[in-house]
């Protein structure tokens, strides 16, 4: 049995088509896929644990009683992955075929940052540190930011 990583919270997401969405995570984010149980007839998964740097997401086809972001017009979750290299990430989930929803950028609050959503409605940040900044640093940045 190999040693799992999970940590307090979990994302568990649903999806049309997990198994694409299996591969799709593969190419996007490098996720390695730790277990998949499908259903008797093969036609849907169940559930899938993929590790995604040191953690791991849960993953699992729709079913009736179980809907997708897809089926629900959308969704207000966003996964962020805070990682050492935003550029690289973020190119390699938009040509795995995720569509931007807040070009790449430096912020005010001293991360590389942008975000996309995936093909099965779930929305992801990607971020890097490049500053390191004091809690007041952050807070009179955001005052600029936002004034006007």
């Amino acid at each position: 049995m190999t040693q799992k990583l999970f940590h307090t919270v979990t994302p568990h997401l649903t999806v049309k088509d997990a198994a694409s969405a299996i591969e799709f995570y593969k190419k996007a984010f490098g996720a390695e896929e730790k277990y998949r149980m499908e259903t008797p007839d093969k036609q849907k998964v169940m559930h899938a644990e993929l590790q995604i740097g040191d953690s791991i997401i849960y993953l699992n086809d729709e079913f009736p009683d179980i809907c997708s972001p897809t089926s629900l017009n959308g969704s207000a979750v966003t996964i962020h992955l805070q990682i050492d290299d935003a550029d690289v990430w973020f190119n390699r989930a938009v040509n795995a075929g995720a569509e931007v929803k807040m070009a790449l950028e430096n912020t005010f609050w001293g991360d590389r940052y942008g975000k996309v959503v995936d093909p099965f409605g779930h929305q992801w940040s990607i971020g890097s540190q490049v500053e390191e900044l004091s809690a007041e640093e952050v807070q009179k940045r955001a005052a600029l930011e936002f004034a006007g």
